[in-house]
């Protein structure tokens, strides 16, 4: 399940008002949720924006990946989008390019059904022939 943190309109016709959920990816946009992160209120002087910070960097920090509008809100206040990246292991010595195709070549052959080997042997004798022909 890929959870996404996203803006779900309530409020009357004409008067939009928006939470802020994080939701399941593939449920409609004012459908069910798992979390209220927020509330966004457009109609407001200055516009009202109220986050529970904590809770919308848990969400990030487990992969949830906030829609476009969302993280413009969530960027005026300063929360990072991005969870940060494991520290990467320091390989002992890099490999040259020849070296990872000898490892490559000197893997063993995938095993495939007789039904396939006897097609390619029935290929293999067809372009024989053809090219005997010419």
């Amino acid at each position: 399940m890929s959870v996404v943190i996203r803006l779900m309109r309530a409020g009357a016709k004409k008067r939009p008002f928006y939470r802020m959920v994080a939701a399941d990816s593939r449920r409609q946009r004012d459908g069910r949720f798992l979390e209220i992160l927020g509330h966004y209120n457009p109609l407001a002087q200055p516009y009202e924006l109220v986050v529970h910070k904590d809770r919308v960097q848990e969400w990030l920090s487990k992969g949830a990946q906030p829609s476009e509008q969302a993280a413009s809100l969530l960027r005026s206040l300063d929360i990072s989008m991005y969870r940060p990246s494991p520290p990467k292991k320091k390989p002992a010595v890099a490999k040259a390019p020849a070296a990872k195709k000898a490892a490559r070549k000197a893997a063993a052959p995938r095993k495939l059904s007789e039904r396939k080997l006897e097609k390619r042997a029935a290929k293999k004798s067809a372009k024989g022939k053809v090219a005997t022909a010419s």
